[in-house]
């Protein structure tokens, strides 16, 4: 036995070698043992990461407003006592969080039209807005005005669509036409719903292969520690072999229906949803949102964004970078570095 041997310290050197056969043998296979894991490599440390290397995360779903500005907000209502008050980016970055947060896209979901010119107002005083996704009107008069207005401004990176009856909207000339004009200029489509937009979705994206379309908030997948349901997996497969689909991985402590703060934060319990968004969209498809603040009805924000950095931090760091920073920017055709 070599010194190598020695310093790796297989079973039973320096003891005298048994002399019954069976004992002999069995002896001989732990040493075999020992000296293949020996000569087995470890797995890679993963380098540590300095300042200069700091995950950048991009926050992909928040929403801001202002309920004390002279006219008031239409949404959300003034009997909310978990929304109804003053939500900034000053407000956001104060939160602690497991990473800080380089930038966000803001998500509209104010009726109003004109809110959209106060979120891009809001964006040209703070550079943490790196872009937003605007409300406006699909398939009615004066989309494509609206459209060219507020297209205009670098930071308006496509539109959000909810609230619509969608059974028989890709028939509907004007509907399609006006998510065409979307494509074409290179802004993407939020679509939010529960599990019926996911068929319509595939649909839409097999109809325009130009338009980046971004799901939002998982299509309200119940979150109970169990696999998804089977229907659901269904849909979210076909829907994922179109390339130009993405998914953020929003709406997990939703999903709970946890009120109070009180979702879980352990990232087993989410890891059967997550383990099966990675597994249909890859590392390249799935991006990070907080839907903050409508996630503080379940968990602060710091469990929102641990859940998905534990569990993609465990599938590397060039994953975890894309679906913390990179998979936004593309998704989105970002702007601001």
């Amino acid at each position: 036995m070599t010194r190598a041997h020695r310093r790796r310290g297989l079973p039973g050197w320096g003891r005298a070698h048994p002399a019954d056969g069976a004992t002999r043998r069995r002896f001989l296979v732990r040493a075999l043992e020992a000296i293949v894991l020996a000569a087995m490599p470890g797995p890679a440390a993963e380098p540590a990461v300095s300042p200069r290397t700091r995950l950048t995360v991009i926050d992909t779903h928040t929403h801001f407003y202002d309920p004390t500005r002279p006219q008031g907000v239409p949404w959300p209502p003034p009997n909310d006592p978990v929304l109804y008050r003053r939500v900034l980016p000053t407000d956001y970055r104060a939160l602690p969080v497991p990473t800080p947060v380089t930038g966000t896209v803001v998500v509209e979901a104010s009726p109003w039209l004109e809110d959209n010119q106060w979120v891009l107002d809001l964006a040209a005083r703070e550079p943490f807005i790196l872009g937003m996704v605007g409300n406006l009107p699909v398939g009615r008069p004066g989309f494509a005005s609206c459209l060219e207005r507020f297209a205009a401004h670098p930071l308006f990176r496509g539109i959000r669509l909810r609230d619509r009856k969608l059974e028989g909207a890709l028939e509907d000339s004007a509907f399609v036409g006006d998510l065409r004009r979307l494509a074409d200029r290179g802004l993407s489509l939020d679509l939010v719903g529960g599990h019926e937009i996911l068929p319509f979705a595939a649909a839409l994206a097999r109809r325009l292969p130009g338009l980046h379309l971004i799901i939002d908030h998982l299509a309200g997948i119940t979150v109970n520690g169990k696999p998804p349901p089977p229907d659901w997996l269904d849909h979210m497969r076909l829907l994922a072999r179109e390339r130009h689909v993405y998914c953020k991985l929003s709406g997990l402590v939703e999903g709970t229906g946890r009120t109070g703060g009180s979702a879980p934060r352990e990232v087993a319990f989410y890891r059967p949803v997550l383990a099966a968004m990675h597994a249909m969209f890859g590392p390249d498809r799935l991006i990070y949102a907080s839907n903050w603040p409508v996630s503080e009805r379940f968990a602060p924000l710091g469990t929102v964004q641990g859940i998905v950095e534990d569990y993609f931090r465990a599938c590397g760091r060039p994953t975890l970078e894309r679906v913390l920073g990179q998979n936004a920017r593309a998704a989105y055709r970002l702007p601001r570095a």
